[in-house]
């Protein structure tokens, strides 16, 4: 199914953002293949939107939303799963298999073509640590198996030795013997310290093994500071909210704010986790 003029607040959590030229859902991977090989305009992946904010301008190309893609395969401690498969389903596959080790993936709004490209993470623990190998499919529609030894992976990081590639379902391995951390209590802490069910895209800067990013924003007296419709959380102050209908430019320009300020203060710059289309 291809759609002209796709209004792009509908698919990401921030709830902003300009139209996509064109909005293109694969019913399956030959589907996919079919359409890449005859398609010339510059592309963007999309899974939940969690951690994509889209310009007010739009996104001019072809949006590929991989929500048809979401089979799993369970056997013994390994688990096959495609790209649109949401990690909170992932969590809940594991621990109905006795898969121990995934129960972090809960608390992570997003999918696994997602957790796959940025390595996505909470509570210390990283999807990559689980990643045994991934199926990848290139701008021209060639689908490759590419090992874990095939990229380069670090905090927020992931870098293919092969460009132009995008993930379309991975090979995980849980081997624990027990429950890393009880789900519930997992939650509830994510609850207590995020504001959860607000329109957001989560955590909007890295940090570093030197900083967390949220103590030198609220240090720089900048929680519940808002341009236009933008603020940042007062729960979190990694997090920055679409309070009031705000524009993708009102958040731009609350990030660049935060940034300038930060840098004033502690001469560090700030990196986006968040993704800005």
């Amino acid at each position: 199914m291809i759609l002209c003029n796709e209004p792009m607040n509908s698919h990401c959590s921030f709830r902003t953002g300009g139209l996509a030229q064109y909005f293109f859902i694969p019913n399956d991977l030959k589907d996919l293949s079919n359409f890449l090989k005859t398609n010339t305009k510059p592309l963007l992946f999309l899974g939940l939107g969690s951690n994509l904010l889209i310009r007010d301008q739009g996104f001019k190309g072809v949006v590929i939303k991989l929500s048809n893609f979401k089979q799993t395969k369970v056997e013994k401690n390994t688990l096959w799963v495609e790209a649109g498969v949401t990690l909170a389903k992932l969590s809940r596959l594991c621990y109905e298999n006795y898969l121990y080790g995934g129960e972090f993936l809960s608390a992570i709004p997003g999918t696994v073509g997602g957790a796959l490209m940025m390595n996505a993470g909470a509570f210390g623990f990283e999807f990559w640590q689980h990643v045994v190998s991934v199926t990848t499919i290139n701008q021209l529609g060639v689908v490759f198996k590419r090992t874990k030894g095939n990229f380069d992976i670090g905090y927020r990081h992931v870098h293919s030795q092969h460009s132009n590639e995008y993930f379309i379902n991975a090979t995980l391995k849980f081997n624990q013997t027990k429950p890393q951390i009880d789900i519930k209590q997992l939650l509830d802490k994510r609850n207590q310290c995020q504001p959860t069910g607000k329109a957001s895209c989560g955590s909007v800067f890295k940090n570093s093994k030197n900083y967390f990013a949220a103590k030198l924003i609220e240090d720089s007296q900048l929680k519940g500071v808002c341009i236009g419709g933008a603020c940042i959380s007062n729960k979190h102050a990694n997090f920055i909210i679409n309070q009031n209908k705000a524009s993708s430019s009102d958040i731009i320009n609350l990030i660049t704010h935060i940034q300038q300020t930060v840098k004033s203060n502690f001469d560090i710059d700030l990196e986006l986790e968040v993704i800005i289309k």
